[in-house]
Formats: structure tokens, C-alpha cells, sequence
């Protein structure tokens, strides 16, 4: 039973990567909220698969279909449902291959949970095809956001140790959607490109790493010592298909640092206690200080590779080869970033509500 999120602002996920459709039902929801169709297909387009080569061929619309919660142009305060439909649907690779479990996928472990019964079609329930509900319900919790003047922005910082330089970096949401890589460093982005490509030729693929930043995040928020702001973002953002990772501020550099270097020293400015560094990323005692909240993520490669692999037919209880046909993406760092971004963005308004920030009816 855990495919829900949230206390106040609670998402459950449906569907699955060949089922009929996906989506995300959103229950706390204002009322009140003015938003349309187009605010949420905006985020979703930044999840589509690029229009690259070694990128998946598989195409769909992914065109939100408002089924509940809203009515005239604003949120009702009902449970809001936002679907999406499976049309470009090929199941064939996958009959051909069943029971031949693929490395780096569920199909071993939901097939030990679920006594077989899982839908096994492109990864069913465990695909990162699921995430389209997440941006959706993220596009919400972003709008509800801008109220009070949070923003919350996500982008590519490394992909096969190829990693931008902070120096030059101009983080910036027109800077992330221009390039295709969603990284805002074009130095780094072509040698990106190039080991991509490198990688597709040789039937591999590659991982990488996203930096999400929040700001204007008022202080105060977060409920230790079980609730603190960065286990339920963690938790969030563990909720991603391929995330095998997550650090906060310094994050694990900090273990190789001194005190003196690793501590914020609070200053006065405006008016306003602030910290002069921001090594916490924006939390300490698992509670936001005011200062932007920055998490990275690191994504591991995708698992569908061409390559030939050693495996297991479940079936047969054999020992056997697998090369993995399909339409599969040689890196889905760039399409998991807008994911990464609403994952933030759905935490954040969760507790931006119960701490009563956000009302329950916009006027």
C-alpha cells in the first residue's frame, strides 16, 4: 500500500507502463486555485523524449485529460484526477523475452512480491513512465507555490563524470528548458552529447546527476525528528525510477571537511539572521533555515541496454543470455529532471499546508 504521498497535500499514483493510461490523483488540493490545462501540459512537455537519436522512439502525447476537481477554471477542492493515455503501445519485445529477468530492473523482485501477477510490459508499475503523474501533480503544487513566492528549479549538473562548471553556470528556468540536456552549462552539454552518442553506438548507456534548487522557501518548516524536511524529500525523490542517491548542501564532501570549513556562520543582513554559506542546503535539524534548499540526485544508467547480459529465465529456472530489444532512452537524466523539480515541489507545498502558509481556499 505505498503508492500514496503526503499529509495535506497527498498524491496517489496509478497506472502502469502499458496499462491504459497514467496518473495521479491529488487530494488537499485549495480550492480556489486558478489553473489551467496549459499550466500543467507545460511541465509535462519538459518530460517528453528528445528529439535525438538515442533517445526513445516510443511517442506519445502525454496530454493531460482533467477528469475531477475542477470546475470554471479553478481548483473545486475536490480530489483532482489527471490522466494521461498509453496509445503507442508495443508489448511485442517484451512477450518474446518473458521471464528472462533483466538485470538492473524489478522483474525479479516484483515478480518474488507479487507471485508473478505484475504486469511485466515495460517495466509495468516500476517504469519510469509512472513519473508522467508526478510532473502533473508537480505542476500543481508548483502554482500553489508561486502564492508565496517559492520557486523550485532542477537541472543537469553531471552525466558520466562530465560535470559543469559551477563558476559559469547561470541557473535560470529559460536557461534549463533552451538546452536539451537541461543543463546550463553549453561547454559541458556538447561532451556530454558526445559520450552519449559514444555510448549508444556501443549499446551501453549512461547515468548522471541532477542538482535541485529551492528558493524563497520561508524558514521554520519541517517536523523532527522522523518528519524533517530532508527525509521527506529524500523519500520523495526515492519515489524516482532510477535514483540511487540523494545529499543535501555539501552532501557527502562534508565527511571529508573540517568544522570550521564545513559550518555556516550566521551573519545579519537586512535585518535578517542569514547564514554567510549554505553547506546545510538550506536544512539543519531537519528544518528549513531560509536559505536556498539545494539536493542532488544521482541516476544510475538506464538498465535496458542493447549489450548482450547474463541472466535468468524464471521460468525455466535456467541460467541464460539476454539482449534487450525495444525503444529505450541511452540516458534519462534530461527527461528526469522536470520529475526531480516536481518531486520538490509536491514535498514542499505539503508542508507549506500543514504549517497553514498556503490556505485552504484562495480568495
Amino acid at each position: 500500500m505505498g503508492n500514496s504521498l503526503g499529509k495535506k497535500f497527498v498524491i496517489a499514483s496509478f497506472g502502469e507502463s502499458h496499462g491504459k493510461c497514467i496518473g495521479i490523483v491529488i487530494d488537499g488540493c485549495p480550492a480556489g486555485l486558478p489553473i489551467t490545462e496549459k499550466d500543467i501540459q507545460i511541465e509535462l512537455d519538459k518530460r517528453k523524449p528528445l528529439q535525438i537519436i538515442w533517445s526513445t522512439t516510443r511517442t506519445e502525447a502525454d496530454k493531460v485529460d482533467i477528469l475531477s476537481g475542477f470546475f470554471n477554471g479553478y481548483t473545486t477542492g475536490a480530489p483532482i484526477c489527471l490522466a494521461v493515455w498509453n496509445n503507442d503501445i508495443d508489448a511485442g519485445d517484451y512477450k518474446k523475452t518473458k521471464g528472462l529477468l533483466r538485470p538492473g530492473h524489478a522483474d525479479h523482485t516484483a515478480f518474488i512480491k507479487y507471485g508473478g501477477y505484475n504486469d511485466y510490459r515495460g517495466g509495468g508499475r516500476f517504469s519510469g513512465r509512472i513519473t508522467a503523474g508526478y510532473v502533473m501533480a508537480g505542476a500543481v503544487a508548483q502554482k500553489l507555490l508561486k502564492l508565496i513566492g517559492v520557486t523550485v528549479l532542477a537541472h543537469t549538473v553531471e552525466i558520466s563524470g562530465i560535470k559543469t562548471d559551477a563558476g559559469i553556470v547561470k541557473i535560470s528556468a529559460e536557461a534549463i528548458d533552451n538546452n536539451p540536456l537541461k543543463c546550463t552549462d553549453p561547454p559541458a552539454a556538447e561532451k556530454m552529447l558526445s559520450v552519449i552518442e559514444q555510448a549508444r553506438k556501443a549499446g551501453d548507456s549512461l547515468g548522471g546527476i541532477i542538482e535541485g534548487i529551492a528558493l524563497n522557501v520561508p524558514a521554520g518548516l519541517g517536523e523532527p525528528v522522523f518528519d524533517t524536511m530532508e527525509g521527506d524529500l529524500a523519500k520523495a525523490l526515492f519515489a524516482i525510477p532510477a535514483v540511487r542517491g540523494v545529499e543535501f548542501g555539501a552532501g557527502f564532501t562534508a565527511a571529508k571537511m573540517k568544522g570550521s570549513e564545513n559550518n555556516d556562520s550566521f551573519s545579519i543582513k537586512r535585518g535578517k539572521i542569514v547564514t554567510v554559506t549554505n553547506n546545510s542546503g538550506g536544512i539543519l535539524g531537519g528544518i528549513s533555515n531560509g536559505r536556498p534548499i539545494i539536493v542532488r540526485v544521482a541516476v544510475k544508467p538506464t538498465p535496458s541496454i542493447s549489450r548482450k547480459q547474463k541472466t535468468v529465465n524464471i521460468d525455466k529456472m535456467e541460467s541464460a543470455g539476454l539482449e534487450i530489444k525495444g525503444r529505450h532512452d541511452v540516458c534519462i537524466v534530461p527527461r528526469a529532471v522536470p520529475v526531480v523539480s516536481a518531486m520538490m515541489a509536491i514535498t514542499l507545498c505539503d508542508y507549506a499546508l500543514q504549517a497553514k502558509i498556503i490556505p485552504e481556499v484562495i480568495k
